[in-house]
């Protein structure tokens, strides 16, 4: 029998009023502002809500969400308790969720909020979770933060299978990385050539995919009036990634 593999220790550390969660090594896995939990603090976590750019502002509310990979809890507690969204969240570490839980503000389940201890690429591959969701969030790093556990083509194509129609999934990946091109090429043969676009990279080098089904990706000018609604109704940077989003190109094949 093969012994399951060891799960990273989930530790904390404090600084500057910021909570961090690690596992097991210094690289950040999430952060929370403490006086103000449920801000969306790190950059790349706030780009990773530009999934709402793609649908229509009046349907954001109500979309379907489900984050693979909790982190530090901050996404799945937007958009649970700002978006008033119903939300899924799967984690395989039952450290992780039990940190959430006593640290970083993450409620108990309830009628909108469904946590999951369980493995990401089973749920997505489960036939029951075909079209169960609008929009879905993909940030699964190791203890190392070095490169995703989950990035094929198999992957990838049964996100695409868990989106419904005019769902939108974004994907966290490091765009100074040899593997960015690769990740961004599996990204596109799931889900289309013509269906991926990317966010220009943060200073840390994080940069956020989106890829969309069964629809064109909005004119500059939609994009433009949907920002200013999000902006204005959640206090989302929406006007900014806008200006940073373009076509997603990759050059390696997948």
């Amino acid at each position: 029998m093969k012994r399951k593999p060891r799960l990273p220790e989930a530790t904390l550390s404090e600084q500057g009023g910021l909570r961090y969660l690690h596992l097991e090594t210094p690289w950040i896995q999430g952060a929370m502002r403490i006086r103000q939990p449920l801000k969306l603090e790190l950059e790349y976590i706030q780009r990773m809500m530009a999934w709402t750019l793609l649908r229509d502002p009046e349907a954001v509310a109500t979309a379907r969400t489900l984050q693979l990979g909790l982190g530090a809890a901050a996404l799945t507690k937007f958009c649970h308790s700002v978006l008033r969204a119903p939300t899924t969240a799967v984690e395989l570490n039952p450290q992780v969720i039990a940190a959430c839980r006593a640290w970083f503000h993450l409620p108990d389940d309830d009628e909108r909020l469904t946590v999951i201890q369980g493995d990401a690429a089973r749920f997505v591959a489960d036939e029951h979770h075909v079209a169960a969701f609008d929009a879905l969030c993909v940030d699964l790093y190791d203890h190392e933060a070095a490169s995703p556990v989950l990035d094929d083509e198999a992957f990838y194509r049964a996100c695409w299978q868990v989106l419904d129609d005019g769902g939108v999934m974004s994907v966290n990946l490091f765009g100074r990385d040899v593997s960015f091109d690769r990740s961004a090429s599996r990204i596109a043969s799931a889900f289309g050539a013509d269906r991926v676009a990317m966010l220009k990279p943060t200073r840390d080098g994080n940069t956020i995919v989106l890829a969309w089904k069964g629809f064109d990706l909005p004119s500059r000018e939609v994009l433009a009036e949907r920002a200013e609604t999000l902006q204005t109704r959640w206090n989302l940077p929406a006007r900014k990634w806008v200006k940073l989003l373009s076509r997603c190109t990759p050059s390696l094949p997948a």
